[in-house]
């Protein structure tokens, strides 16, 4: 049985507790840009990978995406007790889904398009449920357009945000002993 140090599991809440409190104030920004422009609630959504990005690029282990994720789940709900499940779902699933990939590498294979890969395929996966759930036919075809890359793009470029924040915490040395060098 593999053991996860305790250096690792802190590591993922201190990124977890710095990504709930971002996830926090964006699902308040959410809410408000849901109410003035909903063609681009998708922006709002790539708040939630930005946590579980920073754990798997900076600390490069099994789970660290899945329990980040959670951890900033658990932060973003204490901010905002009414979306609870929101959160905390969001949190698991995305990091999950962020962590696919490399799970099926056999968490051997780090390459950073299989970072954007995952992001674009699960901002893709979220946004086909939310089409489904809304209903096509409550909006027109340009919003639905505009809506849908929203929800493909954005949790590529938080992603990207979040492994050019894992890139300054190694250098900085952040992360030395942590990481399993590949």
């Amino acid at each position: 049985m593999h053991r996860t140090s305790t250096r690792v599991i802190l590591s993922c809440a201190a990124i977890g507790v710095g990504g709930g409190l971002f996830a926090a104030g964006a699902g308040y920004a959410a809410g408000l840009i849901a109410g003035i422009a909903p063609m681009l609630y998708g922006i709002t959504i790539g708040s939630h990978f930005l946590p579980s990005a920073v754990a798997l690029a900076l600390l490069k282990r099994p789970g660290v995406g899945i329990l980040t994720g959670f951890i900033a789940g658990l932060v973003g709900a204490a901010f905002a007790p009414h979306w609870i499940l929101r959160f905390l779902g969001t949190g698991l699933l995305v990091g999950a889904l962020l962590e696919l990939p490399f799970f099926l590498t056999r968490y051997k294979n780090w390459s950073a398009w299989l970072y954007y890969v995952a992001a674009g395929a699960s901002g893709l996966v979220l946004a086909a449920g939310t089409f489904i759930a809304l209903g096509p036919e409550h909006y027109a075809p340009w919003f639905w357009a505009l809506y849908l890359a929203m929800f493909a793009l954005s949790p590529i470029a938080f992603t990207w945000l979040g492994r050019v924040i894992a890139a300054s915490l190694a250098r900085a040395g952040v992360a030395r002993t942590l990481t399993t060098g590949r």
